[in-house]
Parts: C-alpha cells; sequence; structure tokens
C-alpha cells in the first residue's frame, strides 16, 4: 500500500480528513442556536430599524400614478392638467376607502397644514360624479381651495413621492429642505439636537454620580471580611429582587410636592415651601442613579477582588504616602471594572425610558420618550427609527473612542 513521507496511507488520511469534516460540523452545530438568537434578537430588528428610517412607500402606495405623473414635472409653476386631474381622481377613490387621512398625514410632515387641506378636498370629491371628474377633475380640484395651484405644495408631494429618502435624518438632525431641495437649518425649531445632547448630559452626570458612590461601595466589600462582605453584597443585589415599578412608584413617594424629603426639610425648618423636586430632570438623575448603581459596583468590585493587596503594601513600605500608594498603584489597577462599569451604566441610562416618563415629565424627558411618543401615538415610524439609528451611531462612536483611548480589552465584567 502507498504511504507518503509522513507514515500515513491514503485510506488513513481520508479517514483523518473526514474526521477533521465531522469535527468542524459539530462545532458549526454549537454555534447555530447562538447564531440564530443573534440574528433574530439583534441583527433582524436593527438592519428593520435602518430599512424603515429611509423607506416611505406611503405615497407610492396611495397615489402611485400621481406620483408616476410627477417624475415629469419640472418643480416649477402648477403641474400640467393631467397631472391634476389624476390626483382628483385618485384621491376621490382614497376618500371612498376613508384612506384619504393617511395622505393627509403624509403630506402634512413636509406641508404643513395639508391635513386639512387634503380631508376637506377628499370629502368634496367623493361624492362627484366618477365620469364628471375623469373630464374635468383638474377644474373640481382647484375650486376646492386656491392651495391646490401652489408650488411648494405640489413639490412637497413630488418630494414625498420617493420611496428611499433622507428626510426622517433631517428632521431628526433639526434640518429641512428649502423650495429649491437645498438643505438647511430648520427655521421653526430645533427639538432633536438639544434633546440628544440633553439625554447625553443626563447620561454622563449618572455615570458620574455612580462612579463616586460606587467605588468606595466596592472597595468596602471587596476589603471587607467575608462574612460582612456577604451581607453587603446581598444589600447591593436587593434593588434586582425588588420590582423595577415598586422602586419608580417609592421615588414618586419620597420625591412629590407633599412627600417624605419636602416633609423632612420642612419639619426641620430648612424650607418654607415645597420643593419641586418630582417631574423634573433632578427626579430622572437621582431615580436612575439609584436603579443603575448595582451595574456599577458588580464589576468594581469583582476586579477590586482579585487585586493583589501586597502591591499597596510594597508601595506604602516604599515610602509611598498613602494617597498617592492608592492614586499610582491600587487606581490603575481598577480601570477594567471602572471602564465596564461606566459603559454599562452610560449606555443604559442614554436609552431608559420607563423612568424618566415616570418620573421626569416634561422636564426630564429624554431622547428615548420622543422615540417611544413617535411610535406609540403619531404614529411616524419612520422618524422613530431614524432618531433610534441616530442614538445607535452615537452609542457606536462613543464604543470607538472608548476602545481607542482605553482599548476594549480592558474591559471586565466579571
Amino acid at each position: 500500500m502507498h504511504q507518503n513521507p509522513g507514515g500515513l496511507s491514503a485510506a488513513e488520511i481520508h479517514t483523518e480528513r473526514k474526521e477533521q469534516q465531522r469535527r468542524r460540523r459539530n462545532s458549526l452545530l454549537l454555534v447555530v442556536p447562538i447564531l440564530l438568537f443573534l440574528f433574530f434578537a439583534f441583527v433582524a430588528p436593527i438592519s428593520s430599524m435602518l430599512h424603515r428610517s429611509i423607506y416611505n412607500p406611503t405615497l407610492v402606495e396611495l397615489i402611485p400614478d400621481t406620483v408616476n405623473a410627477l417624475s415629469n414635472w419640472d418643480r416649477t409653476g402648477t403641474p400640467k392638467p393631467e397631472t391634476l386631474l389624476t390626483f382628483s381622481i385618485e384621491l376621490q377613490q382614497l376618500a371612498k376607502k376613508r384612506e384619504s387621512g393617511r395622505l393627509a398625514s403624509a403630506v402634512n410632515r413636509s406641508y404643513p397644514g395639508a391635513t386639512s387641506l387634503i380631508n376637506a378636498t377628499a370629502r368634496k370629491l367623493r361624492n362627484v360624479d366618477p365620469n364628471q371628474l375623469a373630464q374635468t377633475g383638474h377644474l373640481a380640484l382647484l375650486d376646492t381651495d386656491p392651495r391646490w395651484s401652489e408650488t411648494k405644495l405640489w413639490q412637497a408631494i413630488d418630494r414625498l413621492g420617493a420611496k428611499y429618502r433622507i428626510d426622517n435624518y433631517l428632521t431628526a438632525l433639526d434640518l429641512e429642505r428649502d423650495a429649491q431641495g437645498n438643505i438647511q437649518k430648520r427655521q421653526s425649531s430645533n427639538i432633536y439636537i438639544d434633546l440628544y445632547s440633553k439625554t447625553l448630559s443626563m447620561s454622563l452626570i449618572i455615570t458620574l454620580l455612580c462612579i463616586a458612590l460606587g467605588y468606595p461601595v466596592a472597595y468596602c466589600l471587596a476589603h471587607a471580611p467575608a462574612r460582612v462582605a456577604g451581607v453587603l453584597l446581598v444589600m447591593v443585589l436587593l434593588p434586582f429582587w425588588t420590582s423595577f415599578l415598586v422602586r419608580t412608584t417609592a421615588w414618586i413617594a419620597l420625591l412629590q410636592t407633599n412627600g417624605v424629603i419636602n416633609s423632612l426639610l420642612q419639619s426641620v425648618g430648612i424650607i418654607d415651601q415645597p420643593l419641586e423636586l418630582l417631574y423634573t430632570s433632578l427626579a430622572t438623575i437621582l431615580a436612575m442613579t439609584h436603579i443603575l448603581l448595582p451595574f456599577m459596583i458588580l464589576p468594581l468590585y469583582s476586579v477590586m477582588k482579585g487585586i493583589d493587596p501586597s502591591h499597596v503594601k510594597a508601595a506604602l513600605s516604599l515610602g509611598s504616602p498613602p494617597f498617592s500608594a492608592f492614586v499610582r498603584v491600587y487606581l490603575p489597577q481598577t480601570v477594567p471594572g471602572l471602564s465596564a462599569g461606566s459603559l454599562l451604566v452610560f449606555i443604559t441610562a442614554v436609552g431608559y425610558y420607563i423612568i424618566p416618563a415616570l418620573v421626569g415629565g416634561t422636564d426630564g424627558q429624554m431622547i428615548s420618550n420622543i422615540i417611544a411618543y413617535h411610535m406609540q401615538q403619531s404614529n411616524n415610524w419612520g422618524l422613530a427609527s431614524a432618531l433610534g439609528s441616530l442614538l445607535l451611531a452615537v452609542i457606536v462612536i462613543l464604543y470607538w473612542l472608548y476602545d481607542r483611548l482605553v482599548g476594549a480589552s480592558n474591559l471586565k465584567l466579571s
């Protein structure tokens, strides 16, 4: 039998290759569940969100012939009578199917006042004879309201007719298009940029408060006797065993006008009138710091527990002052836990929704509340997706900066 220089026969090599292939298949089967989980719980939802942020098929679905006719329009003056005739027929069909409101809502986002205009016109055209409308629909449309001859209105309809566009991102960045289609800063108000800045600043304050409160607690946990450390650790974990709604309700009871804090301050004579604590940014920061504090303590504790105490003792024995030994020897070794806790707290705080909605009120709202508003009340899923995509981009950029400055390999969660 022929043998290779390694001493294995061809049959043995073939058997070994089949065995390696079998091992690879088994390894792949073992990771299939986690791959499926990542796809359905992470990749698919985020991909859908990104797609929705630029996909706007409303006008193409509702008035396809008008959108097609406007593609040949030079965007000046009023569109041709044939285009107005086509629109009047499609608007009558929408009115009969009670779908003109969808069209009005979509156009109103680019042309304020379109809701009343389209709904009123749809009601007037609903009972017009279809044969008559097919002959004089353009005249009937102009007779209902003189605004149907405005160039800006038809420019908005033409622009909204594109299936894929970045208008939601422009709105999310407080930008808009002028009559010529150029991008400019929104003249009316700046809502979302201010809200993003407010969300990031509040998240940063919460993270710093968690560091200031969590670092000493983690230090005590790591250096306390085993029995005491066990009791302290149970107290840290206790919030996880308490209902989230109960903890938030407790903060409402503490911060309300006649709550515990105001009553205590009034009873000792510090204040004469109750302070407005609830439904403010301060309420959001206090409640979220309390809720997120364990996410800072636990990574810090796990890292501090692994630090060899002889390092600090060696520094002290060599003449270093205690504070200098702590800052130059102990503190750098806790950076992995500190950075992991900071990332956990900051990223969680940026996307938090329930606490700002319950205790923050209008003053303490964050960007997550506005995203929820567009998803649940205004039904503007495109804008909600664009706001969510920008929030995701901010998180990715911050993580990239962290990786460049500190290094992602320094993360240590447990």
